[in-house]
Parts: structure tokens; C-alpha cells; sequence
């Protein structure tokens, strides 16, 4: 049976990935910084009747990293690592000229240095995979200059080049990074605590561009959520 290991499982994209992939068969292993919430979806996954590994903690922790992976070798291995855990940097968003550095570091520790972290971590075990995969998840910040996501836009400008760097370099792979879009989630409800998200679709909507590129097996590359959910959307 495939592993999966996901970050920022507790909620948002991450939980809905992660019960996608439970709905599909694939077990587990779950990461969030809150224990107690991430619970909640380790239990909705198990409840789908798949092995689920719930380790609560902060991805910028290599201790925490390894502690991933060794859940997911004890399951059987690693097929596929979702890295989705995320923050914003300041909270709400403010423009660069008064970012906090602090903040700005830890966006670029979570959002882009841990990722590769859990990535060489996971590596080993990817390779052996009958077919190993990476999806990061990025963001249209990455590649659009919107006013205040200056910081969170830069660590995800980085991921998207640290995953297309991966992709060259282990070509038995598939890395895949892919812009959700915007979604009804806490985060962008943090972010821009004014913005009316009524008409943004859940994370639920968006998860299944990403099992396309599971049952699909598509090229390593960036993709956006929209196109992958084809003309429904």
C-alpha cells in the first residue's frame, strides 16, 4: 500500500489532501504544529480504513523531520511527500517597507527551507518508491507582485525554483509544484481579514486537481489548480 507523508494536515488544503489520498487507499502519515486538531483528521482518515501516523510539531524542527520519515518507513516506506505547511510572515499582511525580518525569516524557514529539509530527509526512501513523487505547494504570489505578499511570495518564488532544480536533478521522480489558487481557508482569512471570501472555492473543491496528478502520472512541473480541474471550474 503507497505512503504518504503530509504537512499542515490539520486543516485547509492539507486535510483535504490527506482524506483525498485516505479515500484512495494510501496511508498516512499526518504533521500540523497542534496536536489535538490534527487528531481530528487522522481519525477521519482512519475511519476510510487506511494506517494513519498523526505527529504533531513544527516542520522547521529537524528532529520532527526525521521523526516524519521514520513514521513512514515504518509504514511500508515513502511514495509520496506532500509539502503544504505554510505561513503568511505578518499577520495580516503588510508591505515590505514594514515586514518584520523576523517574520520574514520564518516564512522562509517553514514555507522554503523546511520543505528541503523533509525533502533530503525523505529522499532515500522516495527513490526506492516504485513511483516516488514530490508535490509542493505553491502559490499565484510566487510568480504575480501582489501589494503586502511580498514576503510570503518570495519563499514561494524559492520553492517553486527548489522544486524545479529537484526535478532535473532526480528525474526517477515526479516533482510536482502546484498553485491552488485562492481558497476559503483561515489563512488567506488571516491575511486579508477584510476580504469578503464567499465566492472562493474550499480546499474540498481543490483537492482533486491534485490526485489528478497522481492517477494521471503527469510531467514534473508547475501546474495551477484551475487548469488541472479542467472546464468545471
Amino acid at each position: 500500500m503507497s505512503v504518504a507523508i503530509v504537512t499542515g494536515a490539520s486543516r485547509g488544503l492539507g486535510r483535504a489532501l490527506a482524506l483525498g489520498l485516505a479515500g484512495r487507499g494510501w496511508d498516512l502519515v499526518l504533521d500540523a504544529r497542534t496536536g489535538s486538531v490534527l487528531e481530528e483528521t487522522a481519525q477521519e482518515a482512519r475511519r476510510l480504513g487506511v494506517r494513519v501516523a498523526a505527529t504533531a510539531g513544527d516542520v522547521t524542527d529537524a528532529g520532527h523531520r526525521k521523526d516524519l520519515v521514520a513514521a513512514a518507513e515504518r509504514l511500508g516506506g515513502v511514495d509520496l511527500l506532500v509539502n503544504n505547511a505554510g505561513i503568511l510572515g505578518a499577520e495580516p499582511l503588510v508591505p515590505l517597507a514594514e515586514h518584520p525580518l523576523d517574520r520574514f525569516r520564518a516564512a522562509l524557514e517553514t514555507n522554503l527551507v523546511a520543505p528541503l529539509g523533509l525533502v533530503q530527509e525523505a529522499l532515500p526512501l522516495l527513490r526506492e518508491a516504485p513511483a516516488g513523487a514530490v508535490i509542493d505547494v505553491s502559490s499565484d504570489a510566487a510568480v504575480v507582485a501582489y501589494r503586502t505578499w511580498g514576503a510570503y511570495g518570495a519563499s514561494k518564488a524559492g520553492l517553486d525554483l527548489l522544486s524545479a532544480v529537484l526535478a532535473v536533478e532526480e528525474p526517477g521522480l515526479r516533482v510536482w509544484w502546484v498553485d491552488p489558487g485562492g481558497m476559503r481557508t483561515d489563512m488567506l482569512a488571516a491575511a486579508e481579514p477584510d476580504e469578503d471570501l464567499t465566492g472562493a472555492p474550499t480546499p474540498e473543491e481543490i483537492a482533486p486537481a491534485f490526485l489528478r496528478l497522481l492517477d494521471e502520472r503527469l510531467p514534473s512541473g508547475r501546474y495551477e489548480a484551475r487548469d488541472l480541474l479542467g472546464a468545471e471550474r
